[in-house]
């Protein structure tokens, strides 16, 4: 098997984009075949290097090396299809002499005018033909006079083309319904139609999976491949990405490109946890490795619904992620703000006591605010613990050099509180929140002056 990620440098890649593009790998792994990433920069307007170097960057930093591609070639190169230019001539001189191919002089304007009046007669919106069979003498005069002109591939008529899609299942298309297409442009780029299916079958691609949004193009070229007498990929087409609202997944209800999942500081695995499960069915419910979610996979898992986005299940898998790394790892990843607030001599129990606390690396970052600076305790926090009586604040205070366990001991025998009681007023005491990392490790990494300040705290609220 041999898939390929084929994305256009437009912009960075958003998690529709590296959905499919996890996809395409692990069905490459789960087979032992290899993985493909070309770039697709006709549009000359748009593309840009730079995002050509950010994708390379973010499917290196998800785990999804290709194995051939740019800086991998394997003799099927140039992987960008700007420079392809001389290989999409060589197949528009093979269909112009098999006569497949025409010149089309309509303008912008006649092809509105044209849609628009098939869609008030009730009709499928598709190109009538109307210069299909124009002779070689107008073709040349319409040329002469410099008339722009586009390339279109002559469909056949009162055919269908019936293909197995991998996801969807059996797919029909009646040719009388697509209407001849444009494979290449006023300024001669080549149209996606033509290059994609060009470069898929000289680069040996064997299975084609992409977003839904593509299947009514594969009749076309299906079409073309068979004309050529190309070998024509198995084609798959994945569902969309919804937002939680039910509308596709756009920044109003949670898309962002992977780039800024990174800067978040969210976890490569952690992200590939999640987008294997959106639209795809895993039997084991537990975190795997990039290499386990390959030796899982199956196409046939693939769902025809949309899938939605959820945010909390994205979390979830951050969260075991986080849980996860070495301490090495964990460490570097909450950054250097983070670290400085550290006491050397508390590092360890810091990492021990905070990691399961921590989704994000700010999240660590509010914790050694919370132990290790002069917490101010909410208003609410001073009152809970206020509100335990004198026993228990004067047991805590007698009991700053005491170990956890035996602080405890002497609260519960000076004041009689007991369970949550107990606990939470503790808790709030050291933190100002009612949840948090174990209580034990909290009281250590708070340490005696810091107790004794939030105490005073709450005393002088109690006296007021």
């Amino acid at each position: 098997m041999k898939t390929r990620f084929a994305p256009s440098p437009t912009g960075y890649i958003h998690m529709g984009n590296a959905r499919t593009a996890l996809f395409s790998y692990l069905a490459a792994q789960a087979a032992g075949g290899k993985f493909v990433l070309r770039i697709e920069d006709t549009d000359a307007e748009r593309s840009r290097e730079e995002y050509v170097d950010a994708l390379k960057d973010d499917l290196q930093w998800l785990g999804l090396p290709w194995q051939e591609g740019p800086d991998v070639d394997k003799g099927n190169g140039p992987y960008w299809q700007s420079q392809r230019d001389a290989i999409y001539a060589e197949y528009y001189q093979k269909l112009q002499a098999m006569g497949m191919v025409y010149p089309c002089f309509c303008t912008p304007v006649e092809l509105e005018v044209m849609r628009k009046m098939q869609a008030q007669a009730g009709l499928p919106p598709r190109y009538d033909g109307r210069h299909a069979n124009l002779t070689a003498e107008q073709v040349a005069e319409r040329k002469a006079a410099g008339q722009p002109f586009t390339l279109r591939f002559r469909v056949p008529k009162g055919e269908e083309v019936v293909f197995d899609d991998t996801v969807k299942g059996k797919q029909r298309y009646k040719t009388d319904d697509i209407g001849d297409f444009i494979i290449a442009r006023g300024d001669g780029s080549p149209a996606f139609f033509f290059c994609n299916a060009i470069d898929d079958a000289l680069m040996g691609i064997s299975h084609v999976l992409r977003g839904e949004d593509h299947l009514s193009n594969t009749p076309r070229q299906i079409l073309m491949l068979k004309a050529l007498g190309l070998p024509i990929p198995s084609y798959g087409h994945i569902n969309l990405i919804l937002g939680s609202d039910g509308s596709p997944l756009s920044k109003r209800n949670g898309s962002r490109n992977i780039r800024q999942m990174q800067a978040e500081g969210f976890r490569p695995d952690a992200v590939l946890n999640y987008m294997a499960r959106l639209g795809h069915y895993y039997e084991n419910p537990a975190y795997m490795t990039v290499s386990e979610l390959g030796t899982n996979f199956n196409i046939a898992n693939c769902g025809s619904a949309p899938a939605r986005f959820d945010e909390a299940q994205l979390h979830h898998w951050q969260k075991e992620a986080v849980m996860r790394m070495d301490d090495a790892t964990w460490w570097d990843w909450i950054g250097a703000e983070t670290q400085t607030c550290v006491p050397a001599d508390q590092k360890t129990l810091f990492i021990e006591a905070i990691r399961p606390n921590t989704v994000f690396p700010q999240d660590a970052k509010v914790w050694a605010d919370i132990v290790f600076t002069d917490l101010t305790l909410p208003t609410e926090a001073e009152q809970a613990v206020g509100a335990t009586g004198d026993a228990f604040l004067t047991a805590v205070e007698a009991s700053v050099d005491l170990s956890y366990a035996e602080m405890v001991e002497a609260v519960k025998a000076a004041s009689g509180a007991k369970g949550k009681g107990l606990f939470m007023p503790l808790r709030l005491l050291m933190s100002g929140r009612h949840d948090g990392p174990e209580l034990a490790k909290l009281w250590q990494l708070v340490g005696r002056e810091r107790l004794l300040s939030r105490l005073g705290q709450v005393m002088t609220v109690k006296v007021g």
